[in-house]
């Protein structure tokens, strides 16, 4: 069992979900994202989930897609993403790295793997690979134990359900609608059938992201899984903020909300 999922299976057995705030490395610089990660783990974040900024992030919404073209701009590339890993490591808060294949490829995925393991980073979701197409990529990381996160979605049936949870050593990530991140209004109930069809497929832990905005979303995600992602909402706020400072304490105030209603869920 992979350090990744023995965190959650923990985290399970004391009837809480994994809080897993999303940043965004390199936006709008680097020292700034080491600022808002130390943040995120002053407010209780379990793992913090890094994103590596991409040119065509087809799963990501408006928030995030102009978080990575910041990033970009600023000049960030993968061996940048990794030395913030490896600072954030440090705090004992593990990463979980979340890119598309492309950066990964560029590098090769052996010396990915290898080096992601030096910056103690515990987990990799590659975006827009399929469960099918993941076994060139599993044997690397099962060697270095970083765990492989892979995606349900509504629509996935019984048979996707399964590659992807073979696949998977770390949690499994269900997407809770259909679309692209970003904040939403009312939390959809599109993802409660496909939690049924996992659970009935596998004991792995799974958390839920995409369009989880307030304390009242997480309080619900975290009744039922066991992990909660928080993205396009914290990286918006950081956005909103003004400056950096601000932008730290602003996050430390809504991730400390958001940490507070996952706790609250199973009392």
């Amino acid at each position: 069992m992979t350090r990744l999922r023995t965190l959650f299976e923990r985290l399970r057995a004391q009837k809480r979900a994994a809080f897993v705030p999303y940043l965004t490395a390199g936006d709008p610089d680097l020292t700034s994202t080491v600022a808002y990660a130390h943040a995120l783990v002053d407010a209780g974040a379990d793992v913090i989930e890094l994103g590596v900024p991409f040119s065509d992030p087809l799963a990501d919404g408006p928030v995030i897609q102009r978080a990575s073209e910041r990033a970009l701009a600023a000049g960030t590339r993968l061996k940048d993403v990794l030395a913030v890993a490896a600072q954030i490591s440090a705090t004992s808060v593990p990463v979980v790295l979340m890119t598309y294949v492309n950066p990964v490829l560029r590098r090769g995925w052996e010396e990915f793997v290898r080096e992601a393991d030096a910056a103690g980073v515990w987990g990799v979701i590659l975006t827009d690979v399929p469960p099918e197409e993941a076994a060139p990529f599993l044997p690397a990381a099962a060697a270095r134990d970083l765990g492989t996160v892979f995606l349900v979605a509504p629509t996935s049936g019984p048979e996707r359900i399964a590659a992807a949870a073979r696949a998977t050593t770390g949690f499994l990530y269900c997407v809770s609608r259909l679309g692209v991140t970003g904040e939403r209004k009312s939390l959809s109930d599109a993802f409660r059938p496909v939690l049924e069809r996992v659970r009935q497929a596998t004991d792995l832990p799974v958390a839920l992201g995409f369009g989880i905005s307030t304390a009242e979303h997480a309080r619900e995600a975290a009744r039922v899984f066991d992990g909660v992602v928080v993205g396009s909402r914290l990286v918006g706020v950081a956005e909103e903020a003004g400056s950096p400072a601000r932008a730290a304490e602003a996050l430390r105030k809504v991730a400390g909300e958001l940490r507070q209603a996952i706790e609250e869920a199973r009392r």
